[in-house]
């Protein structure tokens, strides 16, 4: 049984993700990391949804049932969990978080020693354990059964590195910030950075309940953003979702700034700086032609991946990259994190519009995009797209007029991607419209 997405383990806390699920897992992540252990020890954080205390305490009980040693740190944002990990010494990090899905999903997500997202592989082989093993003859008995500690005081090392990503020559004094946290991870150490950096910061959805994660506010909803930036006349604003890897940005006029947008005006900036490694960019297959376009023009080599930013990452690596990114806004500087970092990505930001002397509206629109259609189809199970019948002869004809297209499963949701990029955009919402209904009624009839 495959249990790995494209984002760890995913689904609805109940139901996919339940407390024996969670426990399983436990097991067999500690059996699976013991094997080049240093100590014994992993880290587990987690994110503000409610079934959170039932995957964690189930996933803390299949730990220190098979010897894990494990450090709970409680609510912190993905990418601290990644640096904590390496930081600590620690064997492994895991995260309980659902992203940017509703309160009711949840999720495990796996980091090494290095703080790294774990490869197909290396989750193949975990699964093959979860699905294989005879688990108990791994409960270890009496001095070997593992232990447990909370520890709240390594908000501090995560929220000191964080503000070393901030060129030390430059103040946020004066500067006025939105800053959305969707009731999520990032809540109080978002809201410490900006405000210890000396910005104003008026903070939007600082009060979860459990309940309340990504509920039409932060990354997924930015428009009260948007509007919140307009009535205070803000100089910008950043919409963080439920684990904080994500960053949207809104500008000073209230335009919430595409994806794409962001990376091209990032890569400028940090090839002006002489900060982008090997001159290079990676992206994903979503992304606008035009951002490759804006990037060659400048001399900057984009090279392109699957969606899904350890993809990402995986590929920044292979080609000696430092920046990478998704359109959807998680955005790695590899120099401070390895994951997406919606907070490290707002610094950047802001270091960007303080070293330009411009207003936020104006150096973060660099090129226009190139029309796109995008939509994701709701579904109830997902069949192989190579055995859709007459779904090859659609593509064909799409390819054919000049337009690109793009349909995959979502690694972490029941939903099926569907983008087409063209230079018509009435000819980009005909086929759409033809395509998404095909699609349904061949996945969903």
């Amino acid at each position: 049984m495959k249990i790995f997405g494209t984002d760890g383990v995913r689904g609805k806390a109940g139901i996919d993700i339940t407390a024996m699920v969670a426990l399983r897992l436990g097991i067999v992540a500690g059996l699976y990391f013991q094997k080049d252990s240093i100590g014994n020890r992993i880290l587990v954080g987690k994110d503000t949804r409610r079934s959170g205390y039932m995957v964690e305490n189930a996933l803390v009980s299949g730990l220190t049932s098979v010897g894990m040693d494990v450090i709970q740190i409680g609510p912190m944002p993905t990418p601290a969990i990644a640096f904590l990990t390496e930081d600590m010494r620690c064997d492994a990090g895991i995260m309980i978080s659902a992203s940017h899905n509703p309160y009711y999903d949840n999720g495990i997500k796996f980091f090494d020693k290095h703080g790294l997202k774990l490869c197909e592989e290396e989750e193949s082989k975990i699964e093959c354990l979860y699905n294989n093993e005879d688990l108990k003859a791994s409960y270890k008995v009496d001095k070997s059964i593992g232990s447990s500690k909370r520890i709240d005081d390594v908000v501090g090392r995560y929220i000191v590195h964080i503000k070393n990503s901030f060129p030390k020559q430059l103040t946020l004094q004066g500067i006025r910030i939105v800053l959305d946290c969707a009731n999520g991870a990032a809540y109080k150490v978002g809201p410490s950075i900006f405000e210890e950096l000396g910005a104003d910061v008026f903070v939007l959805n600082d009060n979860p309940n459990g309940f309340n994660i990504n509920d039409n506010c932060g990354a997924m909803y930015p428009n009260s953003l948007a509007n919140e930036v307009k009535r205070l006349r803000a100089d910008i604003g950043f919409g963080l979702d439920g684990d904080a890897d994500r960053l949207i940005v809104v500008d000073n006029n209230g335009n919430i700034i595409d994806g794409d947008k962001l990376i091209g005006a990032l890569a400028l900036y940090q090839k002006n700086n002489n900060l982008l490694k090997n001159n290079g960019v990676i992206a994903t297959l979503m992304s606008n032609i035009a951002l490759e376009n804006f990037l060659k023009q400048h001399k900057i080599t984009l090279k392109r991946c699957n969606v899904g930013d350890k993809f990402v990452l995986q590929e920044m690596l292979k080609h000696d990259f430092s920046f990478g990114a998704e359109q959807s806004g998680h955005i790695i500087f590899s120099k401070f994190s390895k994951t997406g970092d919606g907070l490290v990505s707002g610094l950047q930001v802001l270091a960007l519009m303080l070293t330009s002397s411009k207003e936020s509206s104006e150096i973060l629109n660099p090129f226009e995009l190139s029309p796109q259609k995008q939509s994701s189809l709701k579904i109830n199970k997902k069949i192989p797209l190579d055995s859709i019948e007459g779904l090859n002869n659609i593509t064909d004809e799409i390819s054919s007029v000049g337009i690109r297209h793009l349909i995959r499963y979502s690694g972490t949701e029941n939903k099926l991607r569907i983008l087409l990029e063209g230079n018509d955009k009435a000819l980009l919402e005909n086929y759409h419209e033809n395509l998404y209904s095909f699609l349904d009624k061949a996945i969903n009839n």
